[in-house]
């Protein structure tokens, strides 16, 4: 550890930000290299960025609302994953992430904020899965599952993942009336990576075609599935 003590020690979070993390998490960093860490972008050009504790907080996440739901319903395992998966999903940290106000404090490249980096929902989720991380290491998986179980309290009551997914849903509806499977089409794809924007359009052979975007290609094939149900089904 000792080659990195310095670059550790300079890793200090600013007042406002130690401030809100000690609101948030309910109580003040201890490591506050590891949650400086999570709040830094790529777009900075640091060594440490939150892609390593992003990557350990969507895991610690994904065990949180797994052990969530399979307490509080009797749900088929098919209903659970469809639940899983929504509540962990890009769009829902980044809802989580913008309710607690959490873009002020993100570490972002001029560039990368004036790009609108601080409204991605890339971003918004990946920082929220990285914090999530950071608490875990710092405090252990009962801190982070109670973190979880207060901040994911709105969609969880809201039945998050209770509907059919959107692309489920138009698949079903195409084979139902007898209608080739939907075709998604990348239509565009705008902006540099730490904000870009996709286009896709979905085609129902005989039936019509509709185009919607997003800030991921996944995200805007959702849209255009729900945006085909609500105008074609």
């Amino acid at each position: 550890m000792e080659p990195d003590r310095g670059d550790v020690l300079s890793q200090h979070l600013d007042p406002a930000s130690l401030a809100f993390l000690t609101a948030v998490f309910g109580h003040e960093p201890i490591r506050q290299d590891l949650w400086h860490e999570a709040l830094t972008h790529g777009s900075l050009g640091e060594a440490r960025d939150y892609q390593r504790l992003e990557f350990l907080g969507d895991r610690v996440l994904g065990l949180a609302v797994a052990e969530w739901l399979h307490g509080d319903s009797s749900a088929a395992e098919g209903k659970l994953s469809q639940r899983l998966n929504a509540l962990v999903s890009r769009e829902t940290c980044a809802d989580v992430a913008r309710t607690l106000g959490i873009a002020p404090h993100m570490r972002l490249g001029k560039q990368a904020r004036d790009d609108g980096g601080a409204d991605s929902d890339n971003i918004l989720g990946d920082v929220m899965e990285a914090l999530i991380g950071a608490l875990f290491l710092e405090r252990g998986f009962p801190a982070a599952r109670d973190f979880v179980r207060r901040a994911w309290a709105a969609p969880m009551a809201a039945g998050a993942g209770q509907r059919k997914h959107p692309k489920a849903a138009l698949q079903e509806w195409a084979a139902g009336n007898k209608r080739k499977p939907p075709i998604y089409t990348l239509v565009a794809r705008e902006g540099p990576d730490h904000a870009a924007t996709f286009t896709v359009s979905v085609t129902v052979k005989g039936v019509g075609e509709m185009t919607a975007r997003g800030s991921s290609k996944q995200e805007a094939e959702t849209s255009a599935a729900r945006e085909f149900m609500k105008t074609f089904a």
